[in-house]
């Protein structure tokens, strides 16, 4: 037997619940929170009205239980409806009641007072009259439809059926007086709680508008920085709760930001004026020879190696302040040996390979050094080019014949030079790109040596530092975490490697 498909127009449950989740996902976020305020007062107000309800029903019948149980039906009584129904005394005269009275048989059989609707015998009141159950107490409908609540107990008099059976007597009264007092209750507890759950949906949606406020204000200040790029902009914060919490974490974003993007523009600027000198340098040699070529006048062989040689040294002062560049441009790590190339290096390897460069720049120096064992994690290429630098600072400032003092102890390596030193003024910005003393300004250089040699330290999670040395000179020390001894090998990795 196949299955057919739900006729068109006429869209299955799941379409229905599928489109309505889409509905309310599309809603504002003040609109869901007002909505779900008032689902779950709605909830709670009708579980209590119902609690109600049902309780007070209980209660209601429970009373009226109780006062059937105490009408007293006397003998007289229930022999002038036994001749009535017998039809042995016709003008037997009843007194008015509220309570409907009849007899049952033990056969079924009933006897009902005058005036009053017949009441079907159930079970139970069959029962009762035989003396199978001590009492009844149930709801039923009369012959006319009213629904009664029938309270039955044997009767211990003299009267029996025609057949000298026993007989109970029921006693019963409409259940108007207990229906009517819930219908007006459950009205009363409608009207309560419509209003409720309006009232809640209102208040709800003022708490959602009060509450989502400072989100407001946070969409207003994103939607403005992402339109106009300002990130000058500073949200408010007052308190302590999630919302003050995520504005802080977004003002210090936006500050992290613009200043981020303030050292991005310094740096295009510095660069861009220290680029200039070597481009115009270069462009005024080139063109003394383009126009010696053109002109046919040929410059004397010794200005033109002089040119080319300035030519070369600019040249190679626009290389080496690129590959700066390059090295301050790179991402840096999040910390000490979290890199991909970060390694267990030998320290003390890479100074000596750094001497080794040192001394053929500085062939008229006298470079002393005692390296003690020291490992350390960092990226190789990185660290061997920030021990250059700092070891090219001390050569490019030393006198000819001078000395310079290279010591690596417990993780500290000392670069001391002899020369002019920096003043005390001047030593809070020598870690700054592109910074140099007035008086270096006339040297080769670009001024951010120091600013890798800083970078590196602070990404291998040491530092760096300078200072002025006793008798003369300045002194460089870096300090990096590590140990003397190298790690054991790690399996699956080469020797020293991190994981």
């Amino acid at each position: 037997m196949s299955a057919t498909a739900p006729p068109q127009g006429h869209p299955s449950g799941a379409g229905l619940t599928a489109r309505a989740r889409r509905r309310y996902r599309r809603m504002p976020l003040r609109s869901r929170l007002a909505m779900l305020t008032a689902l779950a007062v709605a909830v709670a107000v009708a579980l209590s009205a119902a609690a109600c309800w049902l309780i007070t029903r209980d209660r209601l019948t429970e009373q009226l239980d109780t006062t059937l149980s105490t009408v007293e039906v006397d003998s007289g009584y229930v022999q002038a409806l036994t001749a009535k129904c017998t039809g042995a005394a016709p003008n037997v005269r009843f007194q008015p009641t509220p309570y409907t009275v009849q007899l049952v048989s033990a056969t079924g059989g009933s006897c009902t007072a005058p005036e009053k609707s017949r009441i079907p015998p159930q079970r139970s009141d069959v029962a009762v009259a035989a003396g199978r159950l001590a009492d009844s107490v149930h709801t039923t409908r009369a012959d006319d439809g009213t629904e009664m609540r029938v309270s039955t107990v044997p009767y211990h008099g003299a009267v029996t059926d025609a057949a000298g059976g026993r007989l109970a007597i029921s006693v019963a009264a409409p259940m108007g007086q207990v229906t009517e007092p819930l219908d007006q209750l459950a009205l009363v507890l409608l009207i309560v709680a419509g209003v409720g759950v309006l009232g809640a949906a209102t208040a709800g949606l003022g708490v959602a508008r009060a509450g989502l406020r400072p989100v407001d204000r946070l969409t207003a200040a994103v939607e403005h920085v992402a339109r106009t790029e300002d990130l000058t902009i500073r949200i408010p914060t007052e308190g302590e709760d999630e919302i003050v919490r995520l504005s802080r974490s977004f003002n210090a974003m936006t500050a992290a930001l613009a200043a981020s993007r303030d050292l991005q523009q310094q740096l295009i600027a510095d660069a861009g004026h220290e680029l200039r000198t070597p481009l115009t340098s270069l462009r005024t040699n080139i063109d003394l020879l383009v126009r010696s070529e053109r002109s046919g006048r040929p410059i004397p062989a010794a200005d033109k190696e002089a040119l080319l040689t300035s030519v070369k040294a600019q040249m190679g002062e626009l290389a080496a302040l690129i590959g700066d560049l390059q090295e301050l441009s790179r991402t840096p790590e999040a910390g000490p040996g979290s890199g991909a190339a970060v390694r267990v290096v030998a320290l003390h390897d890479i100074v000596g390979a750094a001497l080794e460069r040192a001394r053929l720049r500085g062939p008229a120096l006298t470079v002393t050094a005692t390296l003690d064992p020291w490992y350390v994690r960092a990226e190789p290429a990185a660290l061997e080019r920030a021990v250059v630098n700092l070891l090219d600072n001390a050569v490019k400032f030393s006198p000819a014949g001078g000395t310079v003092l290279v010591r690596l102890a417990a993780g500290e390596l000392t670069v001391r030079d002899h020369g002019p030193g920096i003043p005390e003024d001047e030593l809070p910005h020598v870690f700054e790109r592109f910074w140099r003393s007035p008086s270096a300004r006339s040297l080769p250089g670009s001024g951010l040596g120091l600013s890798i040699v800083a970078r590196t330290a602070k990404q291998a999670g040491g530092g760096v530092r300078l200072r002025s040395a006793p008798g003369g000179g300045t002194e460089a020390v870096l300090t990096l975490p590590g140990a003397p001894t190298p790690p054991p090998d790690l399996p699956g990795n080469g020797a020293g490697e991190t994981s």
